[in-house]
């Protein structure tokens, strides 16, 4: 999928200021153009500007601000109920999307009119201010125990012991992202604090406690005697057998393995719920 061939000039633009100026990741983007694509799909067949039966079926090519003015709360609220009430999921599983979703989606019509008016200077009014998002449910975050941590990192084994070992005292010590984690660069250890570039390239500093200083260490006794690593393996903290930078998709396997490894629920607990104990 590329928006910059399949939106509208006007959502494009939209689009391009998010991903270039604010820092947001593709995917981010994507689902952006996502919620914008079936909002003014729905705009067009609810007032019968197209023929398609199949709201997935809908071209936006012909959105234009005249018809983003025209839109008001009541249209907004009744596409909620329309996703509420009507519309597939996406796994096939119903119809009818949660309250969070629906909220991400009122969110980025918020978002896409505030940047209508604030920084297109195409409206001067924002007929969204006032939109209300639908309530949530606010759940604990699933955290593990002292004694369940303690099992998950005596857990820890194979080739790539050392290496695993500081990647889980990192996640249930400092609360990384995966995506945080991944990215780490030697040069982002700097004593006894770790230099982290957020959502958003958003840098932070995190001071690091004896366990994760103790684990990095031993952890680079092993990678810095790894040979022929790749261009940007030789930054990189984490790196695998095949010398390259580790992958979120090798971290999520390797800490599913380990979670069943050590007699905990993987179905419970993931990499981006570890960061929980932190």
């Amino acid at each position: 999928m590329d928006y910059r061939k399949e939106a509208p000039e006007i959502i494009k633009n939209f689009l391009i200021y998010h991903e270039t100026i604010k820092g947001h990741s593709k995917r981010t983007v994507d689902e952006y153009f996502l919620d914008l694509r079936t909002f003014f799909r729905y705009i067009k067949q609810s007032r019968g500007i197209c023929n398609e039966e199949s709201l997935d079926s809908i071209d936006i090519m012909d959105i234009n601000i005249d018809l983003i003015k025209s839109v008001t709360l009541t249209d907004v609220y009744n596409y909620m109920s329309y996703l509420s009430r009507d519309r597939k999921k996406q796994n096939g599983s119903g119809v009818g999307l949660s309250a969070s979703s629906r909220a991400r989606k009122i969110a980025t019509i918020r978002s896409f009119y505030k940047y209508l008016t604030l920084k297109a200077g195409l409206l001067d009014e924002n007929p969204m201010l006032n939109l209300d998002s639908p309530r949530t449910r606010q759940s604990l975050p699933r955290f593990l125990t002292e004694e369940e941590c303690v099992r998950l990192l005596n857990a820890v084994s194979g080739r790539n012991r050392e290496r695993d070992y500081c990647i889980l005292v990192l996640f249930l010590n400092c609360g990384l992202r995966i995506s945080e984690l991944v990215g780490l660069n030697i040069s982002d250890i700097q004593g006894e604090t770790l230099r982290v570039i957020g959502k958003g390239n958003k840098e932070r500093i995190i001071y690091i406690n004896d366990a994760c200083i103790s684990a990095i260490n031993a952890y680079r006794k092993i990678r810095d005697k790894i040979p022929s690593l790749s261009l940007d393996a030789k930054n990189a903290l984490f790196v695998t057998r095949q010398n390259t930078r580790i992958s979120t998709a090798a971290v999520h396997l390797m800490v599913k393995k380990t979670l069943a490894a050590a007699g905990l629920d993987a179905s419970k607990y993931s990499s981006h719920k570890l960061r929980h104990t932190a």
